[in-house]
């Protein structure tokens, strides 16, 4: 699949980021925001004519669906977002600063 070009077309976007917040309080276990759109992401969507979207975290299971662990990568239900277990979470959460550069690849 593409890499992501406007907002709702559940792909994931690829590049450079930053984290640029945290939520603790979001529908999943714990939420890392990336900086989607960049300035290069802006750009495409504009010359497209498209709204780039945003919105995109790393993110744990929705609460509550932490049982389902790893057998959650069997289906694609992100819509963009990038989804880990929420052990997984947890690591990346203690280890990973706002601020921290970030390369999502295909």
């Amino acid at each position: 699949m593409a890499p992501k070009e406007r907002e709702g077309d559940g792909r994931t976007p690829e590049g450079h980021y930053i984290i640029d917040s945290r939520d603790a309080a979001s529908n999943y276990h714990k939420a890392l925001h990336i900086s989607y759109p960049n300035q290069q992401d802006r750009a495409r969507a504009a010359k497209l004519g498209v709204p780039p979207g945003g919105a995109i975290m790393i993110h744990g299971l929705p609460n509550g669906m932490g049982w389902l662990g790893s057998a959650h990568r069997l289906y694609d239900w992100t819509l963009g977002c990038i989804a880990v277990t929420d052990e997984e979470i947890d690591e990346i959460w203690n280890m990973v600063p706002v601020g921290t550069a970030v390369e999502i690849r295909p």
